[in-house]
């Protein structure tokens, strides 16, 4: 499950050493034009052309980790977290929605996205609702042992994609995992059919749900000897 950096998450600590030893060599993998933003710090972020923008390093065990951005919709992250189980962070672009799903015309993404063949991790949209009540992921690829939260509830088409279902609970808030059948690079989610379906078809949150959030990220697990993800260009929009 992706971590959200919420106001109760936001205790600011110091990165171990390892981060600063890591920027060094984050920053040599970035545009070679100057970055508009660039953090090391755990909890960095920065807001961009209508887009909000995390390191959000929120699971423990991580390693280095850095993120930058040319803008709210291109940037990228140089994470070197150890080959061990568990979450260790989710680097993330977020676009504000604060519309009901039933007052929604349309939510839709595109994505274009650079990712590493080794490592463990996720590409992935991460939806929230106001109250933070429902959890709702849209996997578009995946490598390496990583898995969503719940059971499997079957498989469905909808967005424009081929989807395999997952419903569980954290222990917080209700999850919906929709993972890709086949891993993709780029390409455009419908997301509105997809929380319709959620809602109207299946009855799993309410029609009227206020929708908070969407995300944009990578669910890195691990990233031996250093990775790179990049977000070429990753755009929503809503009406």
């Amino acid at each position: 499950m992706a971590r959200r950096i919420t106001a109760h998450r936001l205790t600011r600590s110091l990165l171990t050493s390892a981060l600063a030893l890591g920027a060094t060599i984050a920053f040599a993998s970035a545009p070679a034009q100057a970055a508009a933003w660039s953090t090391c710090d755990r909890w960095g972020s920065t807001s961009l052309n209508g887009y909000t923008l995390y390191n959000n390093i929120w699971g423990s065990g991580a390693g280095s980790q850095c993120s930058w951005a040319n803008s709210g919709s291109s940037w990228g992250t140089w994470a070197a977290h150890p080959n061990t189980g568990g979450i260790k962070a989710y680097p993330n672009s977020t676009k504000d929605v604060n519309r009901t799903l039933s007052g929604l015309a349309s939510l839709s993404s595109s994505y274009n996205v650079s990712v590493p063949s080794a490592g463990a991790y996720n590409s992935s949209y991460d939806i929230w609702d106001a109250a933070h009540k429902y959890e709702i992921m849209l996997w578009v690829n995946k490598t390496g042992p990583v898995g969503p939260i719940g059971t499997l509830q079957g498989s469905v088409s909808l967005g424009g994609h081929s989807w395999d279902v997952y419903k569980g609970s954290n222990g917080s808030n209700q999850v919906f995992s929709f993972l890709r059948t086949s891993n993709s690079s780029s390409g455009t989610v419908d997301i509105l059919p997809i929380l319709r379906w959620i809602a109207n078809t299946k009855g799993w949150m309410p029609s009227d749900e206020l929708i908070g959030t969407v995300q944009f990220g990578f669910e890195i697990t691990s990233a031996a000897g250093g990775l790179n993800f990049t977000a070429n260009n990753v755009t929503v929009s809503s009406s």
